[in-house]
């Protein structure tokens, strides 16, 4: 599944350009921060597999005023390095990629 070109932004990792988004208003479990923030990542000019990043923060709109820190470019690359080197092929067609960082989330009850 392509993202959608609104709200996208592009980075260049490695000599290679993507695509990446994140969500601008959270979901109704990342609003309570319940679970935490997630982004996606395709590649620019041949989209095929989407990364899914999860992080482990909370979406930095949560509703509850929990401190967040936002997702910047530079980590955005690093999910990227990670992501390819434990097997995501952007290119390639196929259901999305999760990269799961979440450890040491804590969420908010």
């Amino acid at each position: 599944m392509a993202l959608a070109s609104k709200g996208s932004r592009q980075i260049i990792v490695d000599g290679t350009a993507y695509r990446w988004r994140l969500r601008g208003r959270p979901t109704y479990v990342q609003g309570l921060a319940w679970s935490p923030c997630t982004f996606a990542v395709e590649h620019a000019a041949t989209p095929g597999t989407t990364l899914v990043v999860t992080t482990n923060q909370p979406h930095p709109s949560n509703w509850i005023g929990r401190e967040a820190e936002p997702v910047l470019p530079p980590g955005v690359a690093a999910a990227v390095r990670l992501a390819l080197r434990v097997g995501w092929t952007p290119t390639a067609v196929g259901p999305a990629f999760h990269l799961d960082q979440s450890a040491g989330f804590t969420p908010f009850y």
